[in-house]
């Protein structure tokens, strides 16, 4: 499940994962960022992620090719230690700014 909410005094987009992170997943987290107004700063809280794939990873590089487009920052947060490792192992460290 995924869940939304936008602060327009701040431009900031909250996106929170819940569960499993997956291809099942992909309409619903795209809408989240292409039907928002533009934001500054995207947030993905991870903190309640129980499985990702590979599919998970594409859509992360979506928002961040969205994010990159109109100049906003990403951020994964509150990733788990087993969420950590998968980022890390697709050098995901290194495309997004990553927070415990």
């Amino acid at each position: 499940m995924i869940e939304n909410r936008y602060d327009e005094s701040s431009a900031h987009l909250m996106i929170k994962v819940n569960g499993r992170f997956d291809v099942y997943c992909h309409r619903v987290f795209r809408n989240a960022f292409v039907s928002t107004p533009q934001a500054k700063t995207y947030t993905v809280d991870l903190s309640n992620v129980s499985y990702l794939d590979s599919s998970a990873l594409g859509m992360l590089l979506l928002l961040k090719k969205h994010a990159d487009v109109r100049g906003a920052k990403v951020l994964l947060s509150h990733c788990s230690a087993v969420v950590s490792q998968v980022l890390e192992m697709a050098n995901f460290n290194r495309l997004f700014t990553m927070s415990e």
